[in-house]
């Protein structure tokens, strides 16, 4: 059906400095430091999206504490689910000016810092600004750059780093759970959350070991790319051609800036250099303006770049398949994360606790979607598999388990439909994989930021949805077969745009023949 960017004739430029020459590449592409990049998004797995797949156990605490009902109660952890990606486009922004490294410190910091004052809640109206809002937030800046700089370091295995950074959220959701349960009932959730908090300043570190690819490392990875896909050469010419006639994304006004800006900051350092002993004030004020401008060359610079992928005539949103993606995005994640709020209720409502204490089935999810992940990556990077297709097949498993779970009123059947989800959710691994083939490195980390955007609108509304529903029929029934019509309905969609963007330049061609 679809395998990657030059199979539907869509591309945005970002290798048009294709050679001919061999390149040798950089030793830390798809090795050396790129292995330390994958453990770094591992643990921001860990801490972020594993800490939400047990937010099912704190859920329980808020509502003994606030007495609140469970649709209100549940829009905390939807908040900070939500947050967490529904920021990606404008955390897309902050990448671009301040790298990722910057950004995921600042974040991890943040995020810390809501786990904290989430310990103080009064209400859950204070946790929805603390723990929703200002968590949610600075998980955000911590997990793009995870992904992106993971992206950016692999080229020949990328499905399979992203499967092993991304199997964090399954070690972390297996964790997490059961360090929550310990520490609320050795400490309370107050103090779990302040502990908690303590941990996410871990993320500072991973942070730290996001060392940034220089732009000749990047060129290399392209070069390195383009040799080993003879077909994509003329595709990038092509389009390159195509965005240069129309002004858009064109690299020369770029390079006169910079130009431009370079002789300030040189007339700058040569005044520095030239000055008087005793000029001591203007010294210090001419070191002022050449931070200034080189801060304001990076953030022109930056938001240029983000500004171009949204709202130019390249905007990633003229590329069709793109399009469809966001549309299934903005139904997918709620029927994966309903399960994970609500299971704790679910065995409480069928008096499955006992088996549940026992080996619970937010864990049976999160230990399989660890093995999921790895499979997954390791057969989609198969050089005789479509990723896309492989993405599919999950997609349609996912859907079907989620119809399912409804009817499945034993420990037992609970437990295998949870398995079958844990695998088939696996398909998250390849979520980056596919963006970066749709799209290109240069604007993985705002195409990227776009569908983790419509994945947190989705985990937004996913389970207060269910909570409502649960509030007005007692039963949560409804809930899953709603998520799973709806995530059909965004599987549709995946499968109907490749096929008619394939067939438009088919008839483009024959027209041009008959002419």
């Amino acid at each position: 059906m679809y395998a990657s960017r030059e199979d539907i004739g869509y591309d945005f430029g970002d290798d048009s400095k294709v050679g001919s020459k061999p390149v040798k590449p950089n030793p830390n592409i798809d090795g050396g430091w790129a292995w330390m990049i994958v453990l770094s998004s591992f643990l921001v797995h860990i801490l972020i999206m594993g800490s939400q797949m047990a937010l099912g156990i704190l859920n329980m605490e808020w509502l003994e504490e606030f007495n609140q009902s469970r649709g209100l109660t549940a829009w905390v952890s939807s908040l900070s689910m939500g947050i967490t990606l529904i920021v990606g486009p404008f955390i897309g922004l902050f990448i671009s000016m301040c790298g990722c490294r910057t950004t995921a410190i600042i974040g991890g910091i943040l995020n810390a810092l809501g786990w904290i004052l989430s310990a103080y809640a009064s209400n859950v109206h204070y946790l929805f600004l603390t723990f929703g809002v200002t968590a949610g937030i600075g998980s955000g800046m911590v997990y793009l750059p995870a992904v992106v700089m993971v992206g950016q370091y692999f080229q020949k295995r990328r499905a399979l780093a992203q499967g092993l950074s991304t199997t964090g959220t399954g070690f972390g959701a297996f964790l997490m759970t059961a360090l929550l349960k310990y520490l609320c009932t050795e400490f309370g959730w107050r103090n779990a959350m302040f502990i908690q908090g303590a941990i996410s300043l871990n993320l500072c570190v991973c942070g730290a070991l996001m060392r940034p690819l220089s732009p000749k490392d990047l060129r290399e990875k392209y070069v390195v790319r383009s040799d080993s896909e003879e077909n994509r050469a003329k595709a990038l010419s092509h389009s390159t051609e195509t965005i240069k006639s129309n002004g858009v994304l064109s690299e020369e006004p770029e390079k006169k800036e910079e130009a431009a800006n370079e002789e300030v900051l040189g007339s700058v350092q040569h005044i520095e250099i030239g000055g008087k002993p005793g000029s001591g004030r203007s010294m210090y004020g001419l070191r002022i303006l050449k931070t200034v401008s080189q801060l304001t060359v990076t953030v022109r610079k930056g938001f240029a770049l983000w500004y171009s992928s949204y709202f130019g005539a390249a905007s990633l949103f003229t590329n069709r398949v793109f399009v469809a993606f966001i549309i299934w995005a903005l139904f997918a994640y709620s029927s994966f994360v309903i399960p994970f709020i609500h299971l704790p209720e679910i065995v409480k409502q069928y008096n499955l606790s006992r088996q549940d204490n026992v080996f619970p089935l937010t864990s049976i999810i999160a230990i399989v979607h660890i093995f999921g992940k790895v499979i997954l990556g390791i057969i989609s990077d198969l050089p005789c598999i479509s990723t896309w297709n492989v993405f599919l097949m999950a997609n349609f498993t996912l859907v079907t388990c989620i119809l399912t779970l409804p009817l499945m009123q034993t420990y037992v059947g609970l437990a295998v439909v949870c398995a079958l989800i844990g695998f088939s959710s696996g398909y998250f691994s390849l979520m980056p994989v596919v963006t970066e083939d749709l799209v290109g490195t240069k604007h993985l980390a705002n195409a990227y930021g776009i569908i983790i955007c419509a994945n947190g609108i989705s985990a937004l509304f996913g389970p207060p949805f269910a909570g409502w529903i649960y509030d007005i029929t007692q039963k949560y029934d409804f809930s899953f077969y709603i998520a799973g019509l709806l995530y059909m309905v965004g599987i549709i969609f995946l499968l109907i745009q490749p096929c008619i963007q394939k067939k438009q330049p088919r008839e483009k061609s024959t027209e041009e023949a008959q002419v």
